[in-house]
């Protein structure tokens, strides 16, 4: 068997989404996602202009081969838009060997350690008594850990809050410029957490996105503060292209760190994992190098008993969260998902076998991933430029968004 044709489709079914299609002689067809927000069209060239061309007559079945000719073969490699492209291609051969297999992909990566998976879903407001009854409306159907997120009084656009079904930071244009305080920031926060541990108890998992925001120390700050809610996860604390920054978190917090969604390789997360100074990594199948990658990256996390938290958000599409179901029902390290659920149009776009209940996700149980693109109906939303929001602290500088 031999791949005869691959093609990129572009589509915005209310966001844009980049999806690599690769055809074999047999007639066997393989789906990746290959989306990554605000850069769409970046990835989209990458792929059509050097990956597709090398790929024409390869053996599918040769995936391991295959990640290593586009990542070790390139002499320009890491980094988002590379990586974003090699996980394309990487998924799309798993689902064409599930498909060639008769097996659901979980099942070539060594069966089932979990009978579901368990999410997180992601509650806000511009109130603590909004917040309250976001997290109530999750708790209703079934989550049992909820991020939660509350706009800091004062500060206009802050991270996380939206008042539509969907949340999507990308707008159409230039980019939103957000303001941003740290000092109300740290003030806020503990006791928005206080009021959801008052309303809903301690069985609940709570998690809180700090967004790359903080310093180091601040951030060990906002940690200690945060202790007496026992939070499931502290993500994003500080930049993540800073590991030493993590040292000086942990030195002061017990409450525990995630971190790793602007991750593309193994190495990013290599010495977070080995010195412990994270709990939980976020990495992605779409944007860390694909299946076959982040597998790595998952086995090494659980030597040293890190647990995987891989990004779920509506930027990544059904393919992505495909794939990502069937890795984290086979790993023994799972920890937690975060899962989004997309409008019914891309649900329409993405026809998909994976389902919701109570509060876990479970994978397509049909061969191979267990998702497509309907490409007639992709054709109809075409792209649409969008860009992510920047951030000005209140003197006007520019801050981490």
């Amino acid at each position: 068997m031999r791949i005869v044709d691959a093609r990129v489709i572009v589509t915005c079914p209310g966001r844009n989404f980049v999806t690599l299609k690769i055809v074999c002689d047999s007639g066997v067809t393989g789906v990746g996602d290959a989306t990554l927000n605000g850069r769409e069209l970046a990835v989209a060239a990458y792929l059509s202009e050097h990956v597709i061309p090398a790929l024409i007559g390869r053996d599918p079945a040769r995936i391991e081969d295959t990640w290593q000719y586009l990542y070790r073969g390139a002499y320009w490699r890491r980094g988002p838009v590379t990586m974003t492209a090699v996980a394309a291609v990487d998924t799309a051969l798993w689902d064409i060997k599930g498909k060639v297999a008769g097996l659901p992909v979980y099942q070539l990566l060594g069966g089932r350690s979990r009978a579901g998976v368990r999410v997180y879903g992601h509650a806000s407001g511009e109130t603590i008594p909004d917040a309250l009854e976001s997290v109530a409306e999750f708790v209703s159907r079934g989550y049992q850990a909820v991020r939660v997120q509350v706009a800091v009084p004062g500060m206009p656009g802050t991270y996380g809050i939206s008042t539509q079904p969907v949340y999507e930071p990308a707008t159409a244009g230039i980019a939103d410029e957000a303001t941003w305080s740290t000092p109300h920031y740290l003030a806020h926060v503990p006791a928005v957490f206080a009021a959801v541990r008052a309303e809903f108890g301690p069985e609940l998992g709570l998690l809180h996105d700090v967004h790359h925001r903080l310093t180091p120390i601040e951030a060990a700050r906002l940690g200690r503060s945060l202790e007496p809610y026992a939070l499931t996860w502290m993500e994003d604390p500080t930049p993540a292209e800073m590991p030493d920054g993590f040292r000086v978190i942990r030195q002061h917090t017990t409450t525990p760190v995630a971190v790793g969604e602007v991750f593309n390789t193994i190495f990013d997360c290599a010495q977070l994992i080995t010195e412990r100074l994270i709990d939980y990594v976020r990495a992605t199948v779409v944007h860390a190098g694909g299946i076959t990658h982040l597998r790595r990256v998952f086995d090494l996390a659980a030597l040293y008993q890190v647990r995987s938290g891989s990004h779920g958000a509506t930027d990544l599409s059904p393919i992505c969260m495909s794939a990502a179901l069937h890795l984290d029902v086979a790993i023994p390290n799972f920890g937690l998902q975060e899962y989004m659920p997309h409008t019914a149009e891309t649900d329409a776009v993405f026809p998909h076998g994976y389902r919701y209940a109570d509060g876990f996700l479970h994978p397509a149980e049909e061969p191979g991933l267990g998702v497509d693109i309907d490409e007639e109906l992709a054709a109809r939303y075409p792209y649409r430029p969008a860009a992510l929001p920047v951030n000005r602290l209140t003197d006007g500088s520019m801050h981490d968004w």
